[in-house]
């Protein structure tokens, strides 16, 4: 009885290394999409007053687990039915990333046309203000669980073979440290400038240590939203590209003479500039038909 309740112990610690060791796999394969997941995010929860920056990040925060809790049955579901269907998302999810991408790109080089309002700040109310606030909040949450999704897909999809229980148990992990570490982190990015306004204040000196990591801090805010959202453009392409190389037959012998993630960017390249002349033209065409009507 004793041998059989340790060896039930043993199981148990065996399946839970096994547990650790793919989750770990996982978060690898999502961390194109973590990125930028942190890059938009982090631009989402600036812009606001100081006092509610941590208000409005929290709420994101809440949204993005319940995001997780309406995404990750519907995943194991499908998992569980129609394995297929979680291989037809991911390889669409990809295109949606690649799409994203080089959507990025083109906006970079073909930037969109902002039409300047000029506003007086003393006659915003506070109810426009928190109506703004609860737009920006819907907006994030929107934009999370698109890229939830994704994540969920993705990590599923590394261990798709594997028992269901273990699915739940690899994929909840992933999903638990998606939404804690992203939005961590992003509460660390959203408040590094007052935290050198804190440590400029320190010292009345003209030249102090606290005056120059804290300026340093305050200057280097915007250097690192622009930098994270740059590494995570080039993040979702080469996870596109990992995607589609990894769950299309057909691809997996796609331009093999060249390093792996060279291939999976120049695949991700082709696919999302492929779909972003779709889309381009399907708006072109509809537009078309509005103007003649």
């Amino acid at each position: 009885m004793a041998s059989g309740f340790f060896a039930l112990f043993d199981d148990i610690a065996a399946l839970m290394d096994d547990v650790v060791v793919m989750s770990k796999i996982s978060t690898k394969k999502t961390a194109g999409i973590l990125g930028d997941d942190l890059a938009v995010n982090a631009e989402k929860a600036t812009g606001f007053v100081s006092s509610r920056e941590l208000p409005v990040l929290w709420a994101i925060t809440k949204g993005s687990f319940l995001n997780k809790l309406i995404i990750l049955p519907i995943a194991f579901l499908l998992s569980a039915f129609a394995p297929w269907a979680v291989t037809l998302a991911l390889i669409l999810g990809g295109v949606y990333l690649a799409f994203e991408g080089v959507e990025k790109i083109y906006h970079f080089f073909v930037p969109h046309k902002h039409i300047k309002v000029k506003v007086d700040e003393e006659i915003v109310s506070e109810v426009e203000v928190l109506k703004a606030e609860k737009s920006k909040i819907k907006s994030a949450i929107l934009t999370d669980f698109i890229l939830s999704v994704e994540i969920v897909i993705i990590a599923l999809g590394t261990v798709l073979d594997k028992p269901i229980l273990f699915q739940i148990l690899v994929v909840s992990i992933v999903a638990v440290i998606a939404t804690v570490g992203v939005y961590g982190i992003v509460a660390l990015i959203v408040r590094m400038d007052d935290f050198g306004y804190r440590l400029v204040k320190l010292s009345d000196k003209e030249k102090s240590v606290s005056k120059f990591i804290g300026n340093f801090l305050i200057n280097a805010l915007p250097v690192v939203i622009k930098s994270l959202s740059v590494i995570g453009t080039i993040a979702l392409i080469l996870v596109a590209g990992g995607i589609f190389v990894h769950n299309i037959e057909w691809l997996h012998h796609f331009l093999e003479i060249l390093p792996s993630i060279l291939r999976d960017f120049i695949l991700g390249l082709l696919v999302g500039f492929t779909a972003l002349l779709v889309v381009k033209g399907f708006k072109f065409v509809f537009k078309r038909k509005v103007i003649k009507e």
